[in-house]
């Protein structure tokens, strides 16, 4: 896979300037339930209106630049939430709540979220893990969930990142606007409402069902959940780019027109078409109307630090490129350099089979809802619970901690230690063992050796509002401990 700088450039920049058009266009109407009849620019000429959509995205900007892409995680952008990003509503509010509580993700997107992890907050900042990674899709849906999981946990919110991520990301190489929803719907599970959603619409296009039934049918689709919910739209967007047939004001318009979250469809819908299309894609008419700058509304701590137009925001992402494309030394020793940025494209390589992917959506389902993980040099813990970490006095809390070694291949025990409040008590085994799966069955993958234990805590006569334990995993011979940090709510 080669890429042109100017190409590159191109599509990037198309990216963020399609993404201010559709969300200036859209943000006057956000939230409203009516079929709307718009026609373009409610906005003064020249400016821009501030959009969380891309606010959130310049954090995570920053997040990669000074941490590196190998420590950007779940619990490093949450850090950057809360340090970061001024808004606390919605589901926004309720993950920078448990993590002031003490909730590492993806748990602060569960708990007291049921009804705003289906929403729309995550899958509208994806365009960053894109434009990071254009063309390593498995990349770019990585992050997706990372980011999307600290406010929607394993919600539909987070499905939505995945999928919109993956299009996105394929976008770059990939030009054809059903191979991209066929691409978009192999990294999400094929029975979520999301995905549903989006067949509903591709259905209904080729039965030449007209877009305003189509509509009415992703709201009915959706009525118990209600409205400003992922899956009816990402409908919208999928809707839009089909029935606009990918004509950039026409597309932008009629997903706009379906009303809801407007600002988030409007802008996804020019962010995928900047990408497919460049710069040649985008009117300029339009683009001369809206301008280069970008105008926040929701950053903390030094606008000025933050890129101020999208061709400083471009720059920025130009500048990561090497780091994020760089190929992996195992990789690299196989089979030579798998990305370049150069003077050409070259996307011969490239098969729709390896855009696609069920990857994590199979690692998603292994996963239960209450649960988390900490990395360590020599293994991943995960932790999870039978149900949200809340007890009273008294009370008992079931769940697992497992293993997932890294550097470990040969049988290994690691040892258990719980640090409790005075009062309380842990029952379980206080030793996991990991055993080298291929010297008994050889046609077992190599992750098949994963220890698991059962634990039960037992709150004491006194629980405070917000408890903490800690899980400490040791292994013989290794220096580093696996220090999980566990709260119980009262």
């Amino acid at each position: 896979m080669k890429f042109s700088k100017e190409y590159l450039r191109d599509a990037i920049y198309a990216c963020w300037l399609g993404k201010n058009i559709g969300g200036t266009i859209g943000t006057p109407y956000e939230g409203g339930r009516e079929l709307l009849d718009i026609e373009g620019f409610a906005s003064r000429p020249g400016q821009p209106l501030p959009n969380d959509d891309l606010d959130l995205q310049l954090v995570w900007l920053r997040a990669m630049d000074e941490l590196g892409p190998q420590n950007v995680n779940s619990k490093t952008l949450g850090e950057y939430w809360l340090g970061y990003v001024k808004p606390h509503w919605n589901e926004y509010g309720v993950g920078k709540a448990n993590m002031r509580g003490g909730i590492l993700p993806p748990l602060s997107g569960e708990l007291f979220n049921e009804h705003w992890k289906n929403s729309n907050g995550a899958w509208i900042r994806t365009e960053i893990w894109a434009s990071l990674y254009p063309g390593r899709v498995e990349k770019a849906v990585h992050y997706a969930f990372e980011d999307a999981s600290v406010d929607h946990g394993f919600g539909e919110g987070s499905y939505a990142a995945i999928f919109v991520a993956a299009m996105e990301s394929a976008a770059f190489v990939c030009k054809d606007i059903r191979t991209l929803i066929r691409i978009g719907l192999s990294h999400i599970p094929e029975d979520c409402r999301v995905a549903r959603a989006v067949r509903l619409v591709v259905e209904s296009y080729d039965r030449g069902v007209s877009w305003k039934e189509v509509r009415l049918a992703l709201i009915e689709q959706s009525a118990d959940i209600g409205w400003f919910q992922a899956p009816a739209n990402v409908g919208f967007v999928i809707l839009g780019l089909l029935y606009g047939e990918c004509d950039f004001k026409r597309s932008v318009i009629t997903a706009v027109n379906c009303g809801d979250d407007t600002d988030c469809t409007g802008a996804t819908v020019g962010a995928l078409l900047g990408i497919m299309q460049g710069m040649a894609g985008i009117p300029e008419d339009w683009r001369q109307y809206i301008g280069d700058s970008i105008v926040n509304c929701c950053l903390l701590n030094g606008h000025g630090r933050f890129p101020q137009s999208c061709t400083a925001l471009t720059d920025c992402v130009l500048n990561l490129l090497p780091v994020t494309l760089r190929t992996g030394m195992a990789d690299f020793m196989d089979r030579g350099v798998s990305v370049e940025i150069g003077s050409e494209n070259d996307f011969s390589g490239v098969t729709t089979e390896s855009l696609m992917g069920r990857g994590l959506p199979d690692s998603l389902r292994c996963r239960t809802r209450w649960s988390f993980s900490i990395d360590a040099p020599f293994a991943e813990a995960i932790l999870s619970f039978d149900r949200e970490p809340v007890l009273a006095p008294g009370e008992s809390l079931t769940g697992t901690v497992a293993l997932r070694p890294h550097t470990l291949p040969e049988a290994r025990q690691f040892r258990l230690n719980w640090v409790l409040p005075e009062g309380w008590q842990v029952s379980g085994r206080k030793c996991l063992f990991t055993a080298t799966m291929a010297s008994f069955n050889p046609d077992l993958p190599s992750d098949a050796a994963n220890a698991e234990a059962a634990f039960t805590i037992t709150a004491g006569e006194r629980v405070e509002a917000v408890n903490g334990l800690i899980l400490d995993i040791t292994a013989p011979d290794r220096p580093t401990h696996i220090l999980v940090p566990v709260t119980i709510l009262g």
